[in-house]
């Protein structure tokens, strides 16, 4: 009965093992992935940005699902583009090599007291990628036209023989 409970035992932690890597394959997968391929909207609930691939119930709920993904028309994504690129830093990333790859509307939903739900996009996020060593994501601010965010991932590989 003892050895039957240690092979139980250790199996359970070799397969608990074997997920966990399942897991953060598909996390850093995900994380450094083209966010183009699985979400083209972002929402805002209660200050939380929620993309349409990150969780079951934001999949659902917030442009994924049943219904499919926000379509963006080209005017909006103009806009936006107009408003990034006439930033001096997202200027100087653009001379540094960096191609916008994707605009992301922020989605706010309202919810009033009869039941009647408004949607507005009143920010987007711009994607921008240099090579496959670096990527930006840029906060547009619609109401105000301007950026009001840029973060910078680089990533640095060194092969040795």
């Amino acid at each position: 009965m003892e050895r039957k409970i240690k092979i139980l035992m250790i199996s359970t932690v070799v397969v608990l093992a074997a997920l966990s890597g399942i897991a953060v394959m598909a996390y850093a997968n995900g994380v450094t992935n083209d966010m183009g391929t699985a979400a083209n909207v972002m929402c805002n609930c209660d200050g939380q940005y929620y993309a349409g691939r990150h969780t079951f119930f934001a999949r659902q709920a917030f442009g994924y699902g049943h219904a499919g993904a926000v379509a963006v028309s080209q005017e909006f994504r103009d806009d936006v583009v107009n408003i990034t690129e006439s930033d001096p830093d997202v200027q100087k990333l653009l001379a540094d090599g960096y191609n916008i790859t994707g605009v992301r509307p922020i989605v706010n939903a309202t919810v009033e007291a009869d039941g009647t739900v408004t949607m507005k996009a009143t920010s987007a996020i711009v994607v921008l990628r240099q090579n496959t060593t670096g990527r930006a994501s840029v906060w547009v601010n619609l109401e105000e036209g301007k950026v009001t965010r840029i973060v910078i991932l680089t990533r640095t590989v060194i092969e040795k023989p």
